[in-house]
């Protein structure tokens, strides 16, 4: 994980960051969701190696509560911790801004990203009945929080 840095994204980021999505998910967001959730209540952050962006997310401060709207590695850059430098870097910036709580929403079928997401102290708070589509329908969405310091 030599010469990884994470920095702010920036709006001149977003092709990077919409093709990392195309690449790494079924039913990635558009460009416009992109372009909208840049903005005063955002802190969005890419993973880079190099000159290359690897991976993102998208965080909401709104009243005291930090929200992960996305998170995302590139294939051929996971499974070399990246997510959890990200989340971790999340967690850190949310602290950073008090919030007395961190959420998230999961597919039920991303086993993975939940034990990620356990393993740094999130918690099944509910449950979003067909919230994501599918290439056959839709799945639940896992409703998982993590309560801060400041909480």
């Amino acid at each position: 994980m030599s010469d990884v840095l994470i920095r702010p994204a920036l709006e001149t980021d977003i092709e990077a960051m919409l093709a990392i999505e195309q690449s790494a998910t079924s039913h990635p967001w558009s460009k416009a969701t992109f372009t909208g959730c840049f903005g005063e209540r955002y802190f969005n952050f890419v993973l880079q190696q190099g000159d290359e962006i690897l991976g993102f997310y998208i965080g909401n401060f709104v009243a005291g509560e930090a929200s992960l709207f996305d998170i995302c590695v590139a294939p051929k850059a996971q499974g070399q911790g990246f997510g959890r430098l990200l989340l971790e870097h999340f967690i850190a910036e949310s602290e950073a801004k008090q919030a007395f709580d961190c959420w998230l929403e999961v597919r039920e079928s991303n086993h993975s990203a939940i034990e990620l997401y356990q393993s740094a102290g999130f918690h099944q708070n509910g449950k979003r009945v067909n919230y994501y589509p599918t290439a056959t329908g839709h799945e639940d969405a896992i409703l998982m929080g993590l309560p801060l310091r400041f909480g």
